[in-house]
């Protein structure tokens, strides 16, 4: 771990006396709450998260780039500040961490720059909302996103429902067996479908609870797993969004989108904007209320973790 004087990190106190003593400990990414949720409710809901995680038996680490230096857990302050000046927030994925560093600029990390800093700190588990993927029509714009690719070579465990529902899950999954990232569904056999509980997916594992998600990653280290795990732990079907409801609007998004001629970076923010407006808000209590059940999750899988007492070794 880090110390407080490193150069490029700095670790709460909070945050640095809970790994010393072996607590569990887990990252929050920065993006769900500065670019991803309303201004009036992200300070909100992020609090809220924190709260789940505590609960939980966990510390919170929530993680971002404040003028060029990396910490690992915000403070309340250091939060409602990228939110209010979110305009001039970039969003960092693990490639433009050092561009922020050098430049001392402040930046919301996205999964991929949160498990790297996490990592780097001695961090275990990750709860977010939903994990990047493979873009539709990935196999002409070869747009994927690196949270598979970080998550394949950083021995982190992300708790999140499933991937956003935007993106070809089939897909998705595919490239992760293919990098070797360890997959489990949390009490059921299909896949979590971000917005509604069941994406149709079927996938091999199966955890019924944070221990057994802290035991199956501790075995997965410890015969030499280099990579992290995927646990997908679908909404709770009472706050789910309405399956066809759901499926209508993001046909319409797609065919706009594609009427548009949006590509690259512009997609996510398109159809997730087109989400909270055809739904009529909808689909932000509905992330609000997912990322909210992950982060429990994950802080039971955290305190678990810390209780198997195999450390990863982090580089």
């Amino acid at each position: 771990m880090p110390s407080l004087g490193d150069a490029v990190l700095s670790v709460s106190e909070e945050v640095g006396q809970a790994l010393a003593d072996g607590r569990g400990v887990v990252a929050l990414e920065t993006t769900i709450l500065v670019h991803g949720l309303p201004p009036s409710d992200a300070a909100r809901v992020g609090a809220l998260i924190e709260a789940e995680i505590r609960l939980a038996g966990a510390v919170p680490a929530t993680i971002g780039v404040v003028a060029g230096r990396c910490v690992i857990g915000l403070s309340g302050a250091e939060i409602e500040r990228l939110i209010e000046t979110r305009d001039d927030v970039a969003k960092l994925s693990s490639r433009d961490l050092g561009f922020a560093i050098a430049r001392g600029t402040s930046g919301a990390t996205t999964v991929a720059g949160t498990i790297v800093l996490a990592a780097r700190a001695g961090i275990s588990v990750m709860a977010t909302g939903g994990l990047g993927g493979v873009h539709r029509g990935a196999a002409q714009s070869f747009d994927e996103s690196a949270d598979l690719t970080a998550l394949s070579r950083t021995r982190v465990l992300v708790v999140a429902s499933g991937v956003k529902s935007i993106l070809d899950v089939p897909a998705t999954l595919e490239r992760l067996e293919t990098l070797g990232v360890p997959v489990a569904s949390v009490g059921q056999r299909r896949f979590a479908g971000f917005y509604v509980a069941d994406s149709g997916i079927e996938v091999d594992a199966v955890v019924a609870s944070p221990a057994e998600a802290a035991a199956a990653f501790a075995a997965h280290l410890s015969v030499g797993g280099s990579s992290g795990m995927l646990i997908a732990n679908p909404v709770p079907i009472e706050d789910q969004m309405d399956p066809e409801e759901h499926a209508a609007i993001l046909r319409s998004g797609l065919a706009e989108l594609d009427a548009r001629g949006i590509t690259g970076k512009g997609v996510t923010p398109f159809l997730l904007a087109h989400f909270a407006s055809a739904s009529r808000g909808t689909s932000v209590s509905v992330n609000t209320a997912l990322v909210l059940s992950n982060a429990a999750f994950a802080g039971g899988t955290a305190t678990a973790f810390a209780q198997v007492g195999t450390r990863t070794e982090q580089t």
